[in-house]
């Protein structure tokens, strides 16, 4: 941690994998930033875990991609399973390859990725990164944001020309922003497991969508061996003192081989699940990227992979901004589309993949939505359409010759959203037509 007393030209709140990500651009482009982090050190969790080829590009271009390929498993898969009938539907990851990034998905603990990019960042002289000051404050006038923090010897102010607010789903700078955070939380919990199984054993793929109504789950692997993740859902009126007897009910029940099934609990945490969305994304010099701008609920690892594509494209555009490059102008495209990419893309494809997982209940309903996902099984080129459209709508850069600026206009139509429809949709998505008080 540097511990320079300067004027930065940004500051960013914050220092997750999108408060990184953003740094590392400004500081790559020559800008001071300073990132201002209340915990005491990056925080031990391996939350989210997959980063998509696409994502892969963006790392490619801030020059940590080796350093991140070396950290990850390649993902080559996702299996589909109907739980009730034992049907496994599997998607090889398709080949995607371009000349900066591999083809496949990593898996990539949250927290590891966290000191890859900080290790990057502090290489750079332009950048210093402050732990242990909880932000508390912002105010802005026309030249500047004076960002107000207490630290364990009392209190601090840092003054920069812009600031980014990558604080969380319950972001302070949002909130002192006065932004609202529109959208709903799931009726259920969420739990989260770390366990070692050897699921490899019984055939899983490196992510698994297991599909059903009462023991609905998601089961990806976190590293080389035998840690994986396993994730479902359950009512949010069960007490949570008795959850550990329910972790036991619940392995014995899905985990697969015969018994007794021998598993180590490594970590476990129940959760709430939201899916919200900044009412906007930009007031005056402040702007807000990862989860203080939106949320979603974890089915499909689209809330890091939603953030990051937030900060790719805001680190550059914010450089190019104070060194002249460009008018601010392309902050604002950046607030609209970030917000119209969230709400049309990533919180829907979210949405539906976590009704069919966990909701599906109709028969009919689930026939449905198994026929695409056994075509795209069959079929290689069309998983790699598939991808290949997902990844033409989320640009690294809003600078490209304006071309990926159009790309991510909010202005959409249809033909885009059905590229972009979940493989096996319900055709049911919600947004975030509830209004409710932000966690």
């Amino acid at each position: 941690m540097s511990s320079g007393s300067r004027r930065p030209d940004v500051c960013v709140v914050g220092a997750g994998p999108v408060g990184l990500t953003t740094a590392l651009g400004l500081a790559a482009a020559g800008v001071g930033v300073t990132v201002l982090e209340s915990a005491p050190d990056i925080a031990a969790s391996s939350r989210a875990l997959v980063h998509q080829s696409h994502t892969l590009e963006g790392f490619a271009r801030l020059r940590v991609l080796d350093a991140v390929l070396r950290a990850g498993t390649p993902l080559r898969a996702r299996d589909f399973v109907v739980r009730r009938t034992g049907e496994r539907i599997r998607h090889p990851t398709p080949d995607l390859r371009t000349g900066s990034a591999p083809a496949y998905n990593l898996i990539l603990r949250q927290d590891e990725l966290s000191r890859i990019l900080l290790r990057r960042l502090l290489r750079f002289p332009s950048a210093e990164v402050k732990f242990g000051c909880a932000v508390d404050t912002v105010r802005q006038n026309s030249a500047s944001v004076r960002v107000g923090y207490t630290h364990k010897e009392g209190r601090g102010q840092l003054e920069a020309r812009w600031a980014v607010g990558a604080d969380g789903a319950r972001s302070t700078v949002r909130k002192s922003l006065g932004v609202e955070f529109e959208g709903f939380t799931w009726p259920e919990r969420f739990v989260a497991t770390d366990i070692r199984y050897d699921f490899a054993a019984h055939d899983y793929a490196d992510a698994n969508f297991v599909i059903d109504p009462d023991d609905g789950s998601i089961i990806v692997r976190i590293d080389a061996g035998k840690l994986w993740r396993v994730a479902w859902t359950e009512s949010a009126a069960l007490p949570e003192k008795t959850l550990p007897r329910r972790l036991a009910e619940f392995f014995a029940r899905n985990l697969p081989g015969p018994r007794p099934r021998h598993y180590e609990l490594v970590a476990h945490a129940p959760y709430r699940a939201h899916q919200r969305t900044a009412e906007r994304f930009r007031v005056g010099r402040v702007l807000l990227a990862g989860d203080a701008a939106h949320v979603t609920n974890p089915t499909g690892g689209m809330g890091l992979t939603a953030g990051l594509h937030d900060a790719f494209p805001l680190g550059e555009a914010l450089a190019a901004v104070l060194l002249g490059r460009c008018g601010e102008d392309v902050l604002d495209r950046y607030a609209e589309a970030g917000r119209a990419a969230f709400l049309t893309r990533f919180s829907p494809l979210a949405t539906d993949l976590k009704r069919l997982v966990f909701d599906t209940r109709d028969p009919a309903r689930l026939a449905e939505a198994l026929a695409p996902l056994r075509r795209l099984a069959a079929d290689e080129e069309l998983r790699r359409s598939r991808a290949a459209a997902l990844r033409s709508v989320l640009p690294l850069s809003l600078l490209d010759d304006g071309q990926a600026a159009g790309r991510l206009r909010p202005d959409l139509g249809t033909a885009a959203a059905d590229l972009l429809e979940p493989q096996g949709s319900t055709g049911h998505h919600s947004g975030p037509q509830e209004r409710q008080t932000a966690p």
